[in-house]
C-alpha cells in the first residue's frame, strides 16, 4: 500500500519536510516512489506547496494520505477536489 507522507530534510531544530508517495513499509525518510511537494512550519503562516496534478494522480490511483498530509491538502483545497470527483464518478 502506497502513503502521502511527510518525509523529514531539514537540520536539527529546523524542520523542512518534502511531501512524498511512498510504500506504507518504508522509513519515514527512507525510499519514496515520489516527490509531490514542500511544507516549511518555520514560516508565518506555514509554506506548503504541491503539484497538484501528481497528488490527485496518486489519491485516484489509490494512495492514501497521512492524517497531517490531508489537513494540509484540505486547507490547499486538493482534497475537497479529490473529493467532488470521487462523488461525480460514483453518480454516473
Amino acid at each position: 500500500m502506497l502513503k502521502i507522507r511527510l518525509m523529514r530534510i531539514g537540520k536539527k531544530k529546523k524542520p523542512f519536510y518534502r511531501v512524498v508517495v511512498a510504500p506504507s513499509n518504508a522509513p519515514r525518510s527512507g525510499r519514496f516512489v515520489e516527490i509531490v511537494g514542500h511544507y516549511n512550519p518555520l514560516t508565518d503562516p506555514a509554506q506548503v506547496n504541491f503539484n497538484e496534478e501528481r497528488v490527485l494522480y496518486w489519491l485516484r490511483t489509490g494512495a492514501q494520505p497521512t492524517d497531517t498530509v490531508q489537513l494540509l491538502l484540505e486547507r490547499a483545497g486538493i482534497w475537497q477536489q479529490f473529493q467532488s470527483q470521487k462523488e461525480s464518478k460514483a453518480a454516473q
